[in-house]
């Protein structure tokens, strides 16, 4: 499935979200002897365990209010295929396969941390399953956040040879896609099938795509911002070093420097440049806002390699100690509630592109005559002007999800498990906000590039804003004349963060 990827080395290090980007993307991965050492010891404690008498929760009990039934010899070795049969309940459309394979990257680096006490072949198997391309079909809902029980058995069931799976590009029965992809199916031992389901693969996975894509958007919006501050004829005094270190926030003085480099060389920069004493908000605090942000991505993500980086098993392996202990590391609450933190702040980066909106559709309709001339032109080549009305609804709904996600889960199994994280929802909610924010800053792209049409004179622009939008001039030659507003948008707007942000950093050196 790889092809010529490189593949990534999982070893006693910790992996961090690039890793997972990487095979969530596509790539392989490699077991290091070091780490499949640690596997085997892990699982030398289980083994040991299994040898006395005393009971140990999730490995001679049943589970949640079962927790105190001890399990006969012959209930242990069934009991490990009905933990993850009885768990397999989500519901909704099937996740995205770069979710999926996250989720199984996720669980496969927390084997081999040393907390799971699997045995080596169910580790080299999930790694198998990731390498041959087997991805499970797992429903998106089943998850609330105490471990993603439900996601994980989905995964599980393709490895045990139930479920369902895509293997090269076709949904098939899990045994089916496991054949043919030539991966043996396991037959699990005693603890196995809980330490196959009970981990937070999805909401850690989901969130490592989920704060590197924030990332990329956070910059791309500094681009979005700068074109529209230079397309107003604003004040730079905004982004001078000293209002910077004014202020010791990172984010901030990030963003500064960053509008400072996407702006070198425009005219707006020039001393004696025509300029409003003192503009809107809504560009002047562009680098406490998209900093703000920046701030908050940087927090979700230090969250998301700590669950990296953690051991999440209940119980938990402890190979030093020689013992297994109940605890509640499934239990992903810092990292829930970062990504509860970082959607208001999303939020308001789409409130002031909003807001900046207002300003250049004035810009736009300024000279009434002068409009009929250039609207020909500005729906051939794309247009910020009708899709202003679709932005300001997909801010509606950008600010709806800003709504926190994280306290609305209630008691289950008997009030057993009566609290929860909301984890998988609360990431979720902060891709489709991302998602919401990527269409208002391509459409405020599009409306500014509008006001420079209609402008009386020619502006230039700075090296980073004009790379910008020079690539998206050569993404619009690709559409036909009759081609629909929404077409445009929905063409444009993935090379927001990718295309268009790549040619305007490389321009600007930043």
């Amino acid at each position: 499935m790889a092809g010529t990827m490189d593949p990534v080395v999982i070893g006693e290090a910790p992996l961090g979200v690039e890793a997972i980007v990487r095979i969530a993307g596509g790539a392989p991965v490699e077991l290091t002897a070091a780490a499949e050492a640690r596997v085997v010891a892990s699982r030398d404690v289980v083994e040991e365990q299994l040898a006395r008498p005393e009971p140990v929760y999730g490995l001679n009990t049943g589970l949640g209010h079962m927790r105190d039934q001890r399990l006969t010899d012959e209930e242990l070795r069934d009991y490990q295929e009905l933990t993850v049969r009885m768990h397999d309940g989500g519901l909704g459309p099937p996740l995205p396969v770069p979710v999926v394979r996250a989720a199984m990257a996720v669980r496969l680096a927390g084997f081999v941390r040393g907390g799971a006490g699997v045995r080596l072949i169910t580790a080299r198997a999930f790694a198998a399953m990731l390498n041959a391309g087997v991805h499970p079909i797992v429903p998106s809902n089943g998850s609330v956040g105490a471990s993603d029980l439900m996601h994980m058995a989905a995964i599980a069931q393709v490895l045990i040879g139930g479920g369902s799976a895509e293997y090269l590009g076709t949904r098939l029965p899990g045994a089916d896609a496991m054949r043919r992809a030539g991966v043996p199916l396991a037959e699990l031992g005693p603890k196995e099938g809980l330490a196959l389901v009970s981990a937070n693969g999805v909401s850690i996975g989901q969130g490592a795509l989920v704060v590197e894509r924030a990332q990329r958007l956070m910059r791309a919006a500094d681009v979005v911002a700068a074109f529209s501050l230079e397309v107003m004829r604003g004040n730079p005094s905004i982004i001078e070093p000293a209002a910077a270190a004014a202020k010791p926030v990172l984010g901030q003085a990030e963003v500064a420097a960053n509008l400072r480099a996407l702006l070198h060389g425009g005219a707006i920069l020039e001393p004696g440049a025509p300029a409003s004493v003192q503009d809107p908000l809504s560009f002047r605090v562009v680098p406490q806002v998209h900093g703000a942000a920046r701030e908050l991505v940087r927090f979700a993500r230090a969250a998301v390699e700590g669950e990296l980086a953690a051991m999440d098993d209940n119980p938990l392996v402890v190979v030093d100690e020689r013992r297994l202990i109940s605890n509640g590391n499934f239990h992903p609450m810092l990292m829930a509630l970062a990504f509860d933190a970082l959607r208001p702040a999303i939020a308001h980066v789409g409130q002031i592109s909003d807001r900046r909106m207002n300003h250049l559709w004035t810009k736009v309709f300024a000279d009434p005559g002068h409009i009929f001339e250039v609207m020909g032109q500005m729906a051939a080549v794309g247009s910020g002007v009708m899709p202003r009305y679709a932005a300001g609804a997909r801010y509606a709904e950008l600010r709806q999800l800003a709504q926190p996600a994280t306290l609305d889960i209630a008691p289950l199994d008997l009030g057993q498990e009566d609290h929860a994280t909301a984890a998988p929802l609360t990431v979720r909610r902060t891709d489709e906000a991302l998602d919401a924010l990527e269409e208002i800053l391509t459409v405020e792209l599009f409306l500014a590039r509008d006001a420079l049409l209609v402008a009386p004179e020619p502006l230039r622009l700075g090296v980073g804003t004009a790379a910008a939008l020079g690539a998206l001039a050569e993404a619009c030659r690709a559409f036909a004349p009759a081609t629909s507003t929404a077409d445009i948008v929905a063409a444009v707007r993935p090379l927001l963060a990718t295309t268009l942000l790549e040619v305007a950093e490389a321009a600007a050196g930043s």
